[in-house]
């Protein structure tokens, strides 16, 4: 394996690890203090929110526990129970969900750490559930099969909470490993709510860069993820301590024979140095290089558990994964769980109904590329990036999205077809891909799930296949050509 500098140029020359490129689908949890007050819509924003008045959360935290100068986030802790949390339990429902690779948040913008930390007194082995919750998770993940992620957004802590509120908690300075340093007290306050935060704030002291680094490395020592995400707030961190991180972390690939990933988000890293992510979003055609959607099992927008939540339907989290991997990108896909370690029925049932779609279907996924063409159909995005789920489309069964892996083109329908499957391949040709589909490459062509050869055609619309009576599965439905050569 190679040996990385901490600069650019060779870092970039990092590729994406290949069981990543086989997994494609993998789970994480954002579980911690903000799972108890359980309030939307974005309840993992509840400690930047209850210190801030004139929203919903803050206006909860009033009638529920009282004004925040007299109860803090901190005092939340304790009702953090984590007495249903099981591992084992989590990691079973992951894996029969599909997932390929699975984790948690170590640590959201609250500044509480999800592993027994050394770096940090706040966290969950010494207080709340008391549980190793990373650790319990690595064993339980990697005892099946599924590689260990870890989610860290302890970077946004540097803005997140509004140290100029010298009537709280997060003023004081015995809080700190919580709640963060003190600093920009003038730079932000009462008279620029409304205001976007991050302008207004300083740079990160190298103190706090310290902390930053430690955590990291106590989670790549203590439990040596095969994955490590970043939200937003790493564009706060230097240059060159992310440069020294990146090297350092891909470094281990070597000790520990064992391929590595990280991903981020907007600009923070140079293409080629990691994966990027888009959050709430994903790409409206085929990239050449790969990416990662991060999204949330609720329906809107809720990153935590929330008492109101509503859940995606299977058939949309089905139509994103098969979207996603027909433009060469991946799927992390987030449940909340509740304060006391249980995940809610809704999203149990989410992540089996992938499950389901996936065991008749998976071989159409895994271990697959994009073809020439992502797919054809009359629906198209609005947008695509970062948010784009705002833009989000229901699909037909005229939409139609190509894999392919040896010898196989894999079409997956988004809807039902009827009787007869008709595949264009009209964008590939008008894109200057391929010419056609000769019938004289065709071996044979199966519905996956259907134990028998298809009868097909090419006519002038295209590759006519004629279709079972019979649904294999619901949500999509996948057709695989057999070429007589392989790719």
């Amino acid at each position: 394996m190679a040996t990385y500098e901490p600069d650019w140029q060779s870092l970039v020359n990092h590729n994406t690890p290949q069981w990543l490129r086989d997994g494609k689908f993998g789970i994480y949890a954002h579980w911690g203090i903000y799972s108890v007050p359980a309030c939307g819509p974005n309840g993992t924003w509840y400690a930047f929110n209850m210190y801030r008045p004139g929203n919903n959360q803050a206006e909860f935290h009033e009638k529920t526990y009282g004004n925040a100068s007299k109860f803090g986030y901190k005092e939340l802790i304790p009702q953090f129970t984590g007495e249903r949390f099981d591992a084992d339990e989590w990691a079973e429902l992951f894996l029969s969900s599909g997932a390929r690779f699975a984790g948690p948040v170590a640590e959201h913008h609250d500044g509480f750490s999800m592993w027994d930390s050394q770096v940090n007194p706040w966290n969950a082995a010494k207080m709340g559930p008391k549980r190793d919750v990373t650790g319990e998770l690595a064993r339980a993940c990697r005892e099946r099969g599924m590689r260990f992620m870890v989610a860290l957004h302890h970077a946004e802590q540097w803005w997140f909470y509004p140290h100029w509120r010298q009537d709280c908690d997060v003023s004081d300075p015995a809080f700190a490993g919580l709640y963060g340093p003190l600093h920009n007290l003038d730079g932000f306050g009462p008279e620029n709510e409304g205001k976007h935060d991050w302008p207004l704030q300083d740079l990160p002291t190298r103190a706090f860069l310290k902390v930053w680094r430690q955590k990291i490395d106590e989670l790549i020592d203590g439990y040596e993820p095969d994955l490590i995400w970043f939200d937003f707030g790493i564009r706060f961190v230097p240059e060159v301590y992310k440069r020294q991180f990146l090297a350092d972390y891909y470094n281990r690939e070597a000790e520990w024979g064992n391929e590595l990933a990280v991903t981020y988000k907007g600009h923070d890293f140079p293409p080629g140095a990691a994966i990027p992510d888009f959050e709430l979003g994903r790409m409206d055609g085929l990239t050449y290089y790969d990416w990662i959607t991060d999204t949330s099992i609720d329906d809107q927008g809720a990153w935590s558990y929330v008492t109101d939540a509503k859940y995606k339907n299977v058939t949309t989290l089905v139509h994103n994964l098969v979207d996603n991997v027909s433009k060469n990108g991946y799927l992390l896909l987030n449940v909340g769980p509740r304060a006391d370690g249980s995940i809610p029925k809704g999203a149990r049932q989410c992540l089996t109904g992938i499950g389901d779609w996936l065991r008749v279907n998976g071989e159409s996924i895994f271990e697959t590329s994009p073809w020439v063409s992502y797919g054809e159909g009359p629906t198209e995005m609005d947008a695509g990036g970062m948010f784009s789920e705002k833009h989000e489309v229901a699909y037909t069964s005229e939409d139609i999205r190509f894999t392919c892996r040896h010898n196989f083109i894999y079409a997956t329908f988004l809807g039902w077809p009827g009787r007869s499957a008709i595949i264009r391949f009209a964008r590939a040709v008008r894109a200057g891909n391929l010419r056609h589909i000769y019938p004289e490459e065709i071996a044979s062509v199966r519905m996956l799930g259907v134990d028998r050869e298809l009868h097909w055609s090419m006519t002038d619309q295209g590759l006519e296949i004629d279709v079972p009576d019979e649904k294999p599965c619901d949500h999509a439905f996948v057709f695989r050509i057999t070429r007589k050569t392989p790719f």
